[in-house]
């Protein structure tokens, strides 16, 4: 089975990372995507973050409706802060018979080649790499490489840090959440 690994704090998880998901799942060659729920980011401050189940549940909320989509906790239980190169060295030791691809961002194949082991990771895995902020080819030093396929996903141009934002001064986010997610975050007061 081939699967891409979609990285993301989730913070909380949106309509435009299930459509950017859903997207790949449906139109490459990948059978599933799994949203890898990351503990702490090297690059990001933690005290921004819910608690790692209740990111994850939001997940599970989220994806519970698609048969290619799947939650992971994969990470959790590995050192902190992790490295992704980690995180396929273990996943690949765990399940040897599937194929591990990334999926990320125009905007993170720019810094991948200050990632630990990038060599390594393009190496061993596929990236499929989806547009941020618009059409435009996105020009790396890894554009002609033949593990990095780019993807045509519709543009999203929605955060969660926007989300978190809208939510903490009382605006009205439900349309940018799936249903379950924004009732999740309303009855636990999240963001607020």
């Amino acid at each position: 089975m081939k699967i891409g690994l979609y990285f993301g704090s989730f913070n909380p998880i949106h309509i435009g990372h299930l459509v950017i998901a859903n997207h790949i799942a449906e139109h490459s060659d990948l059978d599933q995507v799994w949203f890898v729920v990351t503990p702490h980011s090297p690059f990001k401050k933690k005290s921004t973050l819910l608690d790692n189940y209740q990111r994850l549940e939001m997940v599970h909320l989220a994806t519970k409706d698609y048969i290619k989509l799947e939650p992971s906790n994969i990470e959790f239980n590995l050192p902190q802060p992790n490295y992704t190169i980690n995180t396929l060295v273990y996943l690949q030791e765990k399940y040897p018979k599937n194929e591990f691809a990334l999926i990320m961002g125009g905007d993170n194949l720019k810094g991948f080649h200050k990632w630990k082991n990038y060599e390594l990771i393009l190496e061993n895995h596929h990236i499929y790499v989806y547009p941020r902020v618009s059409k435009n080819k996105i020009e790396t030093q890894f554009e002609e490489h033949k593990k990095i396929h780019t993807i045509d996903a519709p543009i999203m141009e929605l955060s969660s840090t926007f989300i978190r934002k809208s939510i903490k001064t009382g605006k009205n986010v439900k349309p940018m959440l799936p249903q379950n997610v924004w009732e999740y975050i309303d009855e636990m007061n999240f963001y607020k």
